[in-house]
């Protein structure tokens, strides 16, 4: 009987041990080529699959955040030898690299952070327009990959007179319940886009787009309103000014299409009259600007509009004088003025003639006054 109980142990021994055998070759450790790790330190789960109990021991300190090393396979097996950790099966690698993943803050994106905190306050305007610069060149900042909050400012100080910040932020991090904490201080000021002359430029000059530039300049350096490039091409300045000074709106004005003593045009219009002579700017004068001429012909002094260069236009209404009142008529005959026609010839004659005597300045005087309304004035005829 005890004789057959051995047997049959001895039985069911033989069958398990080759299905123990090959649990055993599946969980056999095995070396990764490739390894990525969030922490400062490698541990021995991280290096191979299927570690067990020895996941947690660490072999090796971690690259620096956001850089990947390389170890060779003769160096991560002596490593886990010393460790206890043997049989691990390491097929054709060759080496094994290591990269520590990391949550990298350019240094844009942290000047902005620092602009949301001092916004509208200090007497600061838009983040937008604020402009940072830190003690240190920062241009990236790499934290654990833990660290994945937003940047929250626990502390701003600001100093208005010198630009002075010293700002504190607080970063949530997954694997502490402590959150990361940030400090920077530097210089942050106020700007405004303003237009900035590309070379010296002469009172006369009508700026052109290559004379203009758009730049950012701090706002205490421009007393008034900034000039826009869009608004400086094509104008002219008050005075000359040297390269790179900031346009201010009061800087510029409309160039002069007329100047003084200049020859120009003289065009009369008023309905279905078009007359143009010659004349002298007795004033200058840019587009739409009201200035005097003198008719080289009649030498009479005119008023008009500017309207182009070297042209002053003179329109009908601004030469007419108020209309006399109609008078009651106490029959039914009809007293007609002059037909528009005829004092619009008469007004044309005038602008190229010079009157000879005061009577023909006295019906220039009046042809002036009828040619914009000319009208018929009646009154009804009273009946007995």
């Amino acid at each position: 009987m005890i004789r057959a109980t051995l047997a049959t142990i001895s039985a069911l021994l033989a069958l398990a041990l080759p299905a123990a055998a090959a649990n055993d070759f599946i969980a056999a450790p095995a070396l990764r080529a490739s390894v990525t790790v969030t922490s400062d330190v490698v541990r021995v789960g991280d290096l191979i699959d299927n570690a067990g109990s020895a996941a947690t021991i660490p072999v090796y300190r971690s690259p620096d955040l956001g850089t990947t090393g390389t170890l060779t396979v003769g160096q991560v097996l002596s490593v886990l030898r010393a460790k206890q950790v043997i049989g691990v099966m390491t097929g054709d690698i060759k080496e094994v690299q290591v990269t520590r993943l990391a949550r990298t803050l350019a240094g844009k994106d942290l000047e902005n952070a620092v602009a949301s905190a001092l916004e509208r306050r200090f007497g600061l305007g838009d983040a937008a327009n604020i402009t940072v610069t830190f003690d240190r060149g920062v241009t990236e900042m790499r934290l654990d990959a833990a660290n994945s909050g937003a940047l929250q400012p626990i502390a701003t100080r600001y100093d208005a007179r010198s630009g002075r910040f010293d700002v504190a932020f607080e970063i949530a991090n997954d694997s502490n319940p402590t959150p990361t904490k940030l400090r920077f201080a530097g210089t942050a000021i106020e700007t405004v886009e303003v237009a900035v002359l590309t070379r010296d430029i002469d009172r006369a000059d009508t700026l052109k787009s290559s004379d203009v530039a758009l730049e950012r300049r701090p706002k205490a350096e421009i007393t008034g309103e900034p000039a826009s490039r869009e608004r400086s091409v094509g104008m002219q300045l008050r005075r000359a000014m040297r390269a790179g000074m900031p346009l201010r709106a009061a800087d510029i004005v409309k160039p002069d299409f007329v100047v003084r003593d200049q020859s120009v045009t003289i065009i009369y219009q008023a309905p279905g009259l078009y007359l143009t002579t010659r004349g002298k700017a007795i004033e200058s004068g840019a587009e739409g600007d009201t200035v005097g001429v003198l008719n080289l012909h009649s030498k009479r002094t005119l008023t008009g509009v500017v309207t182009g260069r070297g042209q002053v236009t003179i329109q009908g209404a601004s030469q007419s004088a108020p209309m006399t009142p109609a008078v009651e008529q106490t029959s039914s005959l009809q007293r007609e003025t002059p037909a528009p026609a005829a004092a619009a010839a008469a007004l044309a004659r005038s602008l190229v003639e010079a009157p000879t005597s005061p009577a023909q300045i006295a019906q220039v005087q009046m042809n002036q006054a009828q040619l914009p309304q000319v009208r018929l004035s009646q009154a009804p005829a009273k009946s007995e």
